[in-house]
């Protein structure tokens, strides 16, 4: 009698856990994305056949273009035909500054909203008067683009975090740049590679935020404030060293609108079908 109770008690237990398993909802519910540096070794060559790769992975979001080979008018076409579509893309500095009409041109030909710019350009280390003058062409550059019906958004990549006052040189350029022009967008790597941490930056500077970055970094590495690092410390989700549960619940609740992983690693297709399961498997 006492071992039937028990059995009972162990099957309640069981049903119980996995009704409360079930009744828990997904923490990413956004659209899933991806940066097309990840694809950089192909998509140049035949981006039709790496679109047909990222949609058949269950991509429904891009950020980036097709490359040189290919008009943005046709690689958005063939994004259409896919069903993909790319609410970002990006442009060098240099460009924003001297021929931000082709910006407009290009993202509006791929049907952007969003276009970032990943990069100031420094030489060793960023300096204060490297960030004073991007906080004024960024400026600049965000009050065109908006003129045009888009948003520019800076793309940290963790050289930003030298030690400026009473903060560091991002703070200095979040202050500096006008909120009406100049949004961000996290990669979550290359913050924590500099220093920085991703929560926290989200808490601090909330919707500024539109666009991030997800990737999860090898365990162990070193960091520092290059920006740069082996691309092979790009590791699948879950294996590495970033809280993407704690990451992604901030993000959301401060609004980010889009998503993209990126894999600069070797690995990308041993990786990624890893990565999109782990992000999948997460609940809130």
């Amino acid at each position: 009698m006492k071992k039937n109770t028990l059995i009972l008690a162990l099957l309640f237990s069981i049903l119980m856990i996995n009704e409360i398993t079930s009744a828990q909802k997904p923490l990413y519910t956004a659209p899933l994305g991806i940066q097309t540096y990840t694809f950089r070794r192909s998509i140049g060559n035949d981006p039709a056949k790496v679109l047909d790769t990222i949609k058949a992975l269950g991509f429904t979001e891009i950020e980036g273009g097709g490359g040189n080979r290919i008009t943005p008018e046709d690689f958005k076409k063939l994004c259409d035909e896919r069903g993909i579509s790319i609410p970002s893309t990006g442009a060098g500095y240099d460009q924003l500054l001297k021929s931000p009409d082709s910006v407009v041109m290009m993202a509006k030909a791929l049907g952007c909203k969003y276009v970032m710019c990943a990069w100031i350009p420094h030489d060793g280390t960023l300096t204060i008067e490297n960030a004073k003058k991007a906080a004024e062409d960024f400026n600049k550059a965000g009050k065109f683009l908006k003129d045009n019906g888009l948003t520019l958004c800076y793309h940290i990549h963790g050289y930003e975090f030298q030690p400026y006052e009473d903060g560091t040189l991002l703070d200095y350029i979040f202050k500096n740049t006008d909120p009406e022009y100049v949004s961000f967008e996290m990669d979550i790597f290359w913050v924590q590679f500099g220093g920085g941490d991703p929560v926290a930056l989200l808490k601090k500077y909330g919707n500024r935020w539109k666009l991030m970055h997800l990737k999860d970094m090898r365990k162990g590495i070193k960091k520092d404030l290059s920006g740069g690092t082996s691309h092979e410390n790009d590791v699948a989700f879950g294996t590495g060293q970033m809280d993407l549960p704690g990451i992604l619940k901030e993000a959301k609740r401060v609004g980010v609108k889009h998503y993209f992983i990126e894999d600069e690693s070797s690995n990308i297709l041993e990786q990624l079908p890893i990565s999109i399961a782990y992000l999948k498997g997460l609940k809130e």
